[in-house]
């Protein structure tokens, strides 16, 4: 018993150890990234970006279809959600590859604000999590959707809606009806995939996941 208790206790410090480890690991880079560029500073400057549109100016299908197809979860839960990262892992585990990531929208908004470069996978989710937490604790969650909607990358070069609506609709984002939002919603997972300009079938097909998403949430 107690060589038990002892290789207990042993291998909750070990765990510890490796936890704050990897926490200053992406911490550093967190820290590297605000120095550089406060987040102020950069919301300041995707807020006056010309290509800039704010909630208002998009139709509510769009918004609820980003929210049913990339984070069904994203009013319930903070800048992390554990839930969701749990469901990430043992639906990768169970299928034998990787199809879900389990980030929030707001990870993926630090991500687009600071990491896009970033090219050590582990580090940077870590870099993301601090980044995100910052994020929501000094923006409301429509403030971040708004950046989100204004950030994200849809191929062809067009980053934000109005980009993107502008290049592939020919149209401002406000003019989408139900099914452009429901196909502009499905590219940002996969935009070299996804992009109506790569393959029609393949963005027909996720498109109608955004579908499901939205009625299933």
């Amino acid at each position: 018993m107690k060589i038990l208790k002892r290789f207990i206790i042993i291998l909750f410090i070990i765990i510890v150890i490796v936890a704050v480890s990897f926490g200053m690991y992406g911490y550093t880079l967190y820290n590297e990234k605000i120095e550089e560029q406060p987040i102020a500073d950069k919301v300041s400057d995707v807020r006056n970006s010309y290509n800039f549109v704010s909630l208002e100016e998009v139709p509510e299908d769009y918004i609820n279809a980003i929210i049913a197809v990339e984070d069904h979860r994203y009013y319930d839960h903070g800048a992390i959600d554990i839930i969701g990262i749990g469901r990430a892992v043992l639906t990768n585990i169970t299928s034998g590859e990787l199809r879900e990531g389990g980030s929030t929208i707001t990870q993926q908004v630090a991500k687009n604000l600071y990491f896009v470069e970033e090219d050590t996978v582990v580090r940077r989710k870590l870099a993301e999590m601090f980044m995100a937490i910052e994020l929501e604790n000094k923006y409301s969650k429509e403030d971040i959707l708004e950046l989100y909607i204004n950030t994200i990358y849809f191929g062809d070069g067009y980053y934000g809606i109005k980009q993107a609506s502008n290049g592939y609709l020919n149209k401002e984002p406000k003019d989408m009806n139900l099914a452009e939002a429901t196909m502009m919603a499905g590219v940002p997972n996969a935009p070299s995939v996804y992009a109506p300009t790569i393959n029609t079938e393949l963005c027909k097909q996720r498109q109608n996941k955004v579908i499901s998403s939205m009625v299933e949430y």
